[in-house]
């Protein structure tokens, strides 16, 4: 992992940059020391690390705008950071730029039930929508393992999916506005309560973005109403083939279940260790599959489950009989990265996406894989959308482990390629893919691909050294039809 070598420039000027950054902020909200910095130096990819030049915690937007007004003018990087949860290492801090940290935008602004619509702040986590509009029998789709910790800023810069993502979509399917800065601290507003806007999908650019293209300063979501009934099956197989085969025949059969989560046998026993969920030990593979709707519909679908998935080979079926019960399955696949936490010094969680017809063949090839690099690989993923997140353990003390540990996971995401899938399924590229994009991309895609963020940042100072291989020069690239600083679109409103 590379980042870009720090411009010795900047740091001769670091005094000069937190007295003016001083300006813009309230009192303590500028951290330059070392000690404290340490907290701020990764993100959930803790594998790598970096020291941040300064860090500034800004409360308003308009202090959001000042000072990224400002590092355009001064030709200084910055680096938006959220709950710093991200496994890709997009919110890794530069030695030359600026950490522009979201914590302290932790309020939700809005409620409105008649809409459906819940409007915060970029640092309020995933779950606190949901906490905060449970009462009145609504809640909020999205729902990553980390949601407890992630922020829903976070979540539109990742694209984030979770559990639900299957029937309900991911962040882009449930977003409906945000409020976000520009590199040149314009304030614009895109999208709102409505559907969809009639400008240039901007939103839809944003969604996913990775930090590369502005700053969300405020969020606009879609809630749901809870379904009247959920209820889980927790089904073991004898063969992870025969898990990953039960997973198509459920689709095959026209039935798009809430949630259709897949766990193999490292990850069930780290999990059962971790939260006595009552998980079947001797099961090379397990499923949870989770169907809601009214009552009469789910005990219809209950029925045609089960006996989908024992044709498919099914060794064991429970299906939870209370709320309790259901929450129960759900807490061993929701704790189940820091179960594993529990068996390895070290892991790598990885994030790519496979058609669900090549679930057999790839869990086949990735446990060939760990024999060839000597290293031990628990699966837990979102099998119903094809989502792997394999977690690679290593012992990053070990001479060389954390080496292999890289090789691993490069060959899994290339042959997540090769079988036609894609390099992330809601994590990101970050850094951690970044030089796996060519796996994916030809040089033009990634040439046009970069047309777009010069028009919202033409000197590259927003978050560089992530996603892109190699970064051109707008020059270079030639130009969308676009002045500098402005957005390709008279209509979007600004303030």
């Amino acid at each position: 992992m590379l980042l870009p070598e720090p411009d010795q420039t900047i740091l001769c000027r670091r005094d000069e940059i937190i007295s003016a950054l001083k300006r813009f902020v309230p009192a303590g909200a500028v951290i330059d020391d070392d000690t404290t910095m340490a907290a701020y130096d990764s993100d959930g990819l803790s594998a790598y690390r970096n020291q941040p030049l300064v860090v500034v915690l800004p409360e308003t937007t308009q202090q959001v705008a000042a000072v990224m007004k400002w590092c355009l003018d001064n030709d200084v990087k910055i680096v938006p950071r959220g709950a710093g949860t991200s496994l890709s290492g997009g919110a890794i801090p530069l030695a030359d730029g600026v950490l522009l940290g979201l914590g302290k935008f932790n309020q939700i602004l809005d409620i409105d039930f008649s809409n459906r619509t819940v409007t915060a702040q970029p640092g309020v986590t995933n779950l606190g929508i949901t906490q905060a509009v449970q009462d009145e029998g609504f809640y909020y789709a999205p729902d990553p393992s980390s949601q407890i910790a992630c922020s829903i800023g976070g979540n539109i810069a990742e694209n984030s999916g979770g559990v639900h993502c299957l029937k309900y979509g991911l962040t882009t399917n449930n977003v409906l506005g945000i409020e976000m800065v520009t590199m040149n601290g314009e304030i614009l507003r895109l999208g709102g309560k409505h559907l969809d806007s009639g400008h240039l999908d901007v939103l839809g650019v944003m969604t996913g973005s990775e930090g590369l293209l502005g700053v969300v300063t405020e969020v606009t979501v879609r809630i749901l109403r809870k379904p009247a009934t959920q209820r889980a099956l927790l089904v073991g197989f004898d063969t992870v083939q025969e898990g990953g085969q039960a997973v198509s025949d459920v689709i095959a059969a026209g039935i798009i279940p809430a949630g259709m989560e897949m766990m193999d046998n490292p990850a069930i026993n780290a999990a059962e260790d971790f939260v006595n969920a009552g998980y079947p030990r001797e099961a090379a593979a397990l499923l949870i599959i989770e169907l809601d709707g009214p009552e009469a519909e789910v005990d219809v679908l209950i029925n045609k489950v089960s006996k989908i998935v024992k044709t498919s080979g099914a060794s064991s079926i429970r299906i939870s009989q209370s709320e309790e019960e259901r929450n129960q399955f759900w807490a061993g696949r929701k704790s189940a990265f820091p179960a594993v936490g529990r068996i390895s010094p070290d892991y790598l969680c990885m994030d790519g996406t496979i058609p669900r017809k090549a679930l057999p063949e790839m869990l086949t090839r990735m446990s060939a894989m760990s024999q060839k690099f000597g290293l031990r690989v628990a699966n837990v993923f979102h099998a119903g959308d094809g989502n792997l997140h394999p977690l690679i353990l290593f012992d990053a003390n070990a001479d060389g482990e954390l080496h292999r540990a890289e090789e691993f996971g490069a060959e899994i995401l290339r042959t997540c390629v090769k079988l036609g899938g894609v390099l992330t399924g809601e994590h990101g590229v970050g850094v951690e893919k970044r030089d796996l994009m060519t796996e994916m991309f030809t040089e033009d895609d990634l040439k046009q691909q970069q047309r777009l963020k010069c028009a919202f940042d033409p000197q590259h100072l927003l978050n560089p050294g992530k996603v892109f291989p190699v970064l051109h020069r707008c020059a270079e690239l030639g130009r969308l039809h676009v002045h500098q600083g402005k957005l390709p679109h008279p209509d979007i409103p600004r303030f």
